[in-house]
């Protein structure tokens, strides 16, 4: 007799240590199983269709097939294998193929549609209406309404779809995993921080080889390019970091990226829509994309002139220092720094002992426990998939319980670049009982050597305030529906909750409870604090033209009818003309190894980055009106904008909270783009 799977049982918490690699596709094929008789007994019921027996009824169906996915895919980032994207690859269209024999199941829609029809006969809140509007849409928009020949055909552009995005993510991964610079002569590594020096040879002892490997991991590669003087080695990194999926080998991108461009494209004009880019925005704040180049070209217009001042002096600075004529790619981080360092006498180096990793997830927490009177137990008797995640019990002022978190720090072979926040489970209410989160981050930080802890770099030290910011929209989720809760929100105000929390990360008043010099105790001095704030917008007008730069190359191929393109990077150079500001590198291309678009859900949406940034710079000067720790504020961003998730149009809650719509101009001071 075989074993019981595992994931088929009723677990509280995920059994990540008891889960076998084959456990995966057998679950998700029984659950889906499972899922498609609780469809089949909402079809079959004979009673009219209700809000109850059809809407709810199918919100809460598949929850065991969700439970079990969510692990899967998020192991198949933070912690994969061969054999994992094996299944990934087995499962991935059988899954989408399931998610459409719902989607196209003409019994289910008819009821559905039923209850849209006659929805004024039902005693709907404002929950239940946008829930039954949000079902109906994901119907509608996903070819419901289409006779059967064309049905068929979204199913296929779905499958390939499908096998795509996971070709193009593992493509990246194997890119990175193959690459190592090795240096074996100290005298190449000038410049170099000695911490840096110590993991670099950390890592090559860890290979069994000599001297120092430096790889295209974030926390190798962004320090090395920073501080290595050796011009040579810079750009050697930034050729293969800049070439990924562009060699015309098995792990190229190009095929995959025009492919996915393409079938996006077909599959928004067989539901009606102009491009892949009009289907998205619609369930977007921004609406339509015709917005959102409005959006892209304002910005363009304020950031150019001061992008274009920054990086002349950036020129002239590099030219002073080291007679250089040209500034090149993989120049920009380091005369960046030099510069930096030069105006405001200040370096990650110099920082890095007052943000040890310990410290500053205490200090985090210490905020939302200000803020929201959060308070974090870590605890040993949660699951976990590798030792070095950490978990954590979340309770209330109370004592009530809010949530488990779960957090990973560090990178590894099997762990994808960047960071992200995860959910393991959602957060709703069922049978009168508020099921309470499970929520993730999943982050690349520098390690902790024999030597000294992890210390993180000021922007790791954003980036953890950045994904707690996520974190915390998931746990205080408190929604009836799971698929309204938390991050379930429009893609363009999912940022919001995450951006505005990195704004405390530069006030004296939050600094001071965590900044603390990892030997000595001692908190982080006043000069440093002023400085930091000082050199917040520094080369911010560079900054935003580069992130205004992603978002019109995302358009690019998403808001055209992109099937003449044949050639991937002669495309990309269109794209980036009018906001180019170094030379043109022609064996690096972006588009090969943009995941957020390719991969992730960032579609047509990366954008929203700064569409964020506005929305997060106007609710922040509230905060700093009335004091950043201002429990009334604070209390007005949890109940309008953390706990309420994708309940009610995102402008709705964000008038309610703010008490106006946002205005660009908060961002734009910021930034130092116009005057304070």
């Amino acid at each position: 007799m075989t074993s019981q799977n595992i994931l088929l049982t009723n677990f509280k918490f995920a059994p990540f240590s008891k889960i076998k690699t084959e456990d995966y596709k057998p679950a998700i094929l029984k659950s889906m199983e499972i899922a498609r008789q609780e469809i089949h007994a909402i079809t079959a019921n004979s009673n009219e269709p209700t809000f109850k027996n059809t809407i709810e009824a199918l919100e809460f169906s598949g929850q065991k097939l969700d439970r079990i996915t969510s692990i899967f895919f998020n192991i198949n980032s933070a912690e994969t294998n061969d054999e994992i994207q094996k299944t990934a690859q087995e499962i991935s269209p059988i899954l989408s193929e399931f998610k459409n024999d719902i989607i196209l199941n003409k019994e289910l829609f008819s009821r559905i549609k039923s209850v849209y029809d006659h929805k004024e006969n039902f005693d709907l809140d404002t929950e239940a209406k946008t829930l039954l509007d949000k079902k109906y849409k994901a119907f509608t928009r996903n070819g419901a309404n289409l006779p059967d020949n064309k049905q068929a055909e979204l199913r296929e552009i779905d499958k390939k779809l499908s096998a795509l995005k996971l070709k193009f993510g593992e493509n990246i991964l194997a890119e990175g995993n193959k690459f190592e610079l090795q240096v074996l002569d100290e005298s190449k590594l000038k410049g170099l921080p000695e911490s840096f020096k110590d993991e670099a040879r950390e890592v090559a002892k860890s290979k069994d080889k000599e001297g120092w490997i430096f790889t295209l991991e974030y926390p190798s590669y962004i320090p090395f390019m920073k501080y290595a003087e050796d011009r040579t080695l810079r750009k050697e990194m930034a050729l293969a970091f800049g070439s990924r999926g562009f060699h015309n080998d098995a792990l190229d991108n190009q095929e995959n990226v025009l492919e996915i461009s393409k079938l996006r494209f077909q599959r928004a004009r067989l539901l009606g829509y102009k491009t892949h880019a009009h289907f998205v925005l619609e369930e977007r704040m921004a609406e339509t994309p015709e917005k959102v180049q409005e959006f892209l070209d304002e910005l363009l217009e304020k950031a150019k002139p001061a992008a274009k001042r920054e990086f002349k002096e950036l020129e002239n600075f590099a030219k002073s220092l080291d007679h250089i004529d040209h500034l090149e790619k993989w120049d920009a981080s380091f005369y960046s720094e030099k510069l930096k360092q030069k105006l405001f006498n200040l370096d990650d180096e110099t920082l890095k002992p007052f943000f040890k990793l310990e410290n500053v997830i205490q200090g985090v927490f210490t905020v939302s426990e200000k803020l929201y009177g959060l308070k974090f137990k870590e605890i040993q008797n949660i699951d976990t998939y590798h030792p070095d995640v950490k978990t954590y019990a979340v309770t209330n002022e109370n004592g009530d319980d809010i949530a488990i978190f779960y957090a990973d720090f560090h990178p590894r072979p099997g762990k994808r670049d960047g960071a992200w926040m995860t959910i393991y489970k959602d957060q709703y209410v069922q049978n009168d009982k508020n099921e309470r989160p499970h929520i993730s981050i999943v982050c690349n930080f520098t390690k902790p050597t024999i030597k000294q802890p992890s210390l993180l770099t000021f922007n790791e030290v954003t980036t953890l305030f950045h994904e707690f910011g996520h974190a915390l929209h998931g746990m205080l989720a408190n929604t009836k529906y799971p698929s309204l809760s938390g991050a379930n929100v429009y893609w363009d105000f999912v940022e919001l909750p995450s951006q505005v929390l990195e704004n405390w990360c530069y006030e004296k008043e939050s600094l001071q409870l965590f900044a603390k010099h990892y030997e000595t105790g001692e908190p982080i001095p006043q000069k440093y604090i002023e400085k930091i704030k000082e050199s917040s917008n520094f080369l911010e007008g560079m900054a935003t033209l580069r992130q205004l730069s992603f978002g019109k190359l995302d358009f690019s191929w998403h808001g055209i009818d992109p099937s003449e393109i044949s050639n991937v990077k002669q495309h990309e150079k269109e794209a980036f003309e009018g906001t180019k500001l170094y030379p043109e590198v022609e064996s690096n291309c972006m588009s090969t190894a943009f995941s957020h678009i390719f991969q992730g859900g960032y579609s047509a949406g990366y954008y929203s980055y700064k569409w964020a940034e506005v929305l997060d710079a106007d609710a922040f000067e509230f905060f700093t009106e009335n004091g950043i720790f201002s429990k009334e504020v604070a209390n007005k961003f949890r109940e309008h904008i953390l706990s309420k998730g994708g309940t009610e149009h995102p402008m709705t809650l964000y008038k309610r909270f703010r008490g106006a719509a946002p205005k660009p101009d908060a961002l734009l001071k910021r930034a130092g783009l116009i005057p304070k």
